[in-house]
């Protein structure tokens, strides 16, 4: 057995594999900390981002992702016979899993906090609110699986997540949203982000909370909020983008982050309502969002008690 730590990152075609513990490296060293005896001690990882290809489905008012490569292997090749390949991508910020920086929208030429939307523009950067200024994320995240709640693969296209289901979804998985957490809501739409189309929802409209639902989680305080959706929110039948009342609740009025286009199958189907929820936006200097690869954690110890619970009759 390799004395390595090794993680299997989720993959959606497997949900079998939605998550592989961690071989623990060895005993814990004298004086670490309890984090780093913890990460010691075995983690499990589930990724919560997406691939990025090109082709893949996006909102068609952000700029496509494009990757390809200047140079491969051949096309020169040094006097000992080495050679090297080379990439360029071009790419939207708002596109696969992303976030949404408090710059991304403006309410009646306001951004969050009542800075001048376009004197924020300084240069062609948004110095104030642009991505550079979200803090890497290490925060207790919370699942709200409503599809799994109301016994459905998905949420149909245009379906409005209430206030109610949000709070039974919450009482039936035994979690309590609180200030500072960072809140996914799966409506099990993102199964079918394979479909194209289909995923981006234009004609079918996407499920997703509503203003409602915003306030709701501005109410609780919490740091982020991210669905398995196109833009979060509900976007009604052939409506497409044109009103977008969570994220102005959310980023405008509230100050709260949105991640969008998460991969939450596995996080549903592992069971996993509460985690240690983990992300790193790039530091790009003024922009208003970010591609992101989140991840969801646990001890290894976590996972295997509630196994053993979950075994024993002690969960439902």
């Amino acid at each position: 057995m390799s004395d390595t730590p090794t993680t299997t990152p989720h993959t959606p075609a497997d949900p079998t594999a939605a998550s592989t513990p961690a071989t623990p490296v060895a005993a814990p060293v004298a004086g670490a900390d309890d984090l780093l005896r913890a990460v010691q001690a075995g983690v499990e990882t589930i990724d919560l981002g997406r691939q990025l290809r090109v082709g893949m489905p996006q909102s068609p008012n952000h700029p496509q992702f494009w990757h390809t490569l200047p140079r491969r292997h051949g096309d020169m090749v040094r006097s000992d016979g080495s050679s090297a390949a080379n990439d360029m991508i071009t790419t939207g910020t708002h596109v696969g899993t992303h976030i949404d920086a408090l710059a991304h929208v403006s309410f009646d030429g306001k951004l969050h906090g009542g800075a001048d939307a376009a004197a924020a523009c300084i240069g062609g950067k948004y110095e104030e609110h642009g991505v550079h200024t979200i803090a890497p994320m290490l925060r207790r995240g919370v699942l709200l699986d409503v599809a799994g709640h109301l016994g459905l693969t998905h949420c149909e296209g245009g379906y409005e997540i209430t206030v109610a289901d949000l709070e039974a979804t919450a009482e039936r998985a035994g979690v309590t949203v609180g200030a500072g957490d960072v809140v996914l809501v799966r409506s099990g739409w993102g199964a079918r982000f394979a479909e194209g189309a289909a995923y981006v929802g234009g004609a079918s409209g996407v499920p997703g909370v509503g203003e409602a639902g915003a306030v709701w989680l501005a109410e609780r305080g919490v740091h982020a909020a991210g669905a398995d959706t196109i833009a979060f929110e509900r976007l009604a039948p052939g409506g497409g983008h044109a009103l977008l009342p969570a994220h102005r609740v959310l980023l405008v009025e509230a100050g709260i982050y949105i991640v969008e286009a998460l991969d939450l199958e596995g996080l549903a189907a592992a069971g996993w309502a509460e985690f240690t929820f983990v992300l790193v936006p790039m530091n790009i200097f003024g922009a208003t969002g970010s591609p992101v690869r989140p991840l969801a954690l646990r001890s290894s110890d976590t996972q295997t008690q509630t196994q053993g619970q979950t075994q024993s009759g002690a969960v439902s």
